[in-house]
């Protein structure tokens, strides 16, 4: 179930695999988190790289590292054999330090990535970072150089239409409303009618519909929201962002951007800690034109011709989970860096319901309950509070 990224890469690969593939995607292909993304597509993990090492030690740290990594690299290889048109564009990605104490944790994580994972990232001044960025706001920045950007919404239809020319079936408004274990495996009752399958995957992100409790009461699903200005003159662009790299902001409650191919200003962010819908994907986007303004006085006067939102699928410790629960295999969680992850794991978890178990990079995580959560995030407003909090104080 789920025609984002994770299922319709698992549909691409299993149809490879000559395997018979239905997709069930309850509204249209891509219509949530993986179309509604800002296209950043990056190694390394979600956490802090340090602080990860110091929790789960070096090894697993390394190891989760380079999951990301590989993910990137299954980005690319997806888009190169299948020759998708989504104006993939490899300018890596900079981290900027919106604080003096945040720039000396991106140098220990530097020290620590260059030691342990990738000799490829470099820690920039202050003074480097103004050479990349026109911005007083930043008091230096970490370049991780293995990172592309893309239209996702290219991409995913383009993912979409490969794995139906490789055999898949792909039924959009089909909502899974449950599913029963028999003898040949499973019955599936959709919006659409039933359907027997031998094995299911669940790549359902923060869906907030369908017999889905256990996973919901595992992920937190989280408002991210995007606006994108009107087309930019070239010389504002070639002074605020000469390399036209992917950047994101060190805060907890931070920001990402990009320039579209068309030269516009791509700004996203949790700006509020909500769900997404209209108007709470408005007052978002105010929030998101003041951070960007702030961050940029040059773009005082310039106008925001699009804004949107989506869910992203939150994990307590920001680290995806996969696996088997109760015969049925399962991919999500990706906090946020589900761009190259969700592909990754789409192909990784055919390998999976082939016998593969070792394919799976995540197969070692617990993932117990969030206590108090029953699906519906009632703390999202406290989360927000104390993130804010956290940010102003450190």
């Amino acid at each position: 179930g789920g025609g984002g990224f994770t299922g319709l890469a698992a549909a691409r690969a299993l149809a490879l695999k000559g395997a018979s593939v239905v997709v069930l995607e309850a509204g249209r292909v891509i219509g949530e988190a993986s179309g509604r993304n800002g296209g950043q597509c990056n190694t390394g993990v979600a956490q802090d790289y340090a602080s990860l090492s110091a929790t789960l030690g070096a090894d697993q740290a390394r190891e989760y590292y380079k999951a990301y990594e590989s993910a990137v690299q299954s980005v690319v290889t997806v888009i190169e054999q299948e020759n998708i048109a989504c104006d993939i564009k490899r300018n890596g990605k900079l981290k900027l330090a919106a604080k003096p104490g945040h720039y000396e944790g991106l140098a220990r994580t530097c020290e620590l990535i260059r030691r342990e994972v990738d000799a490829d990232v470099e820690l920039l001044s202050a003074q480097d970072v103004r050479a990349e960025i026109d911005s007083n706001e930043f008091h230096g920045g970490l370049l991780q150089r293995n990172g592309i950007q893309m239209h996702v919404g290219r991409f995913g239809l383009g993912l979409a239409d490969a794995a139906v020319r490789h055999g898949a079936r792909v039924y959009q408004n089909a909502t899974v409303k449950d599913w029963k274990a028999n003898r040949g495996g499973f019955v599936v009752n959709t919006s659409k009618g039933s359907i027997q399958a031998g094995q299911l995957l669940l790549a359902t992100g923060a869906c907030q519909h369908g017999g889905l409790g256990w996973y919901r009461r595992r992920i937190v699903p989280v408002g991210s929201f995007v606006i994108v200005t009107e087309v930019l003159p070239q010389a504002l662009i070639d002074q605020l962002f000469p390399h036209q790299r992917a950047y994101v902001t060190s805060r907890l409650i931070g920001n990402y951007f990009r320039l579209t191919p068309d030269n516009r200003l791509l700004f996203g962010g949790r700006a509020r800690f909500a769900m997404s819908n209209s108007s709470s994907d408005a007052k978002s986007g105010k929030v998101l034109q003041a951070a960007m303004v702030q961050m940029f006085p040059q773009l005082a006067h310039v106008k925001v011709d699009y804004c949107w939102g989506g869910l992203v699928d939150m994990t307590s410790d920001r680290l995806p989970r996969a696996g088997e629960h109760n015969g049925v295999f399962y991919s999500m969680g990706y906090s946020g860096h589900g761009v190259q992850m969700s592909v990754h794991m789409g192909r990784m978890m055919a390998d999976v319901m082939e016998g593969k178990a070792q394919a799976n990079p995540w197969k070692d995580l617990s993932w117990p309950a969030i206590p108090g959560h029953f699906g519906k995030p009632w703390f999202l407003p406290l989360v927000g509070a104390y993130y804010r909090y956290q940010d102003s104080r450190h």
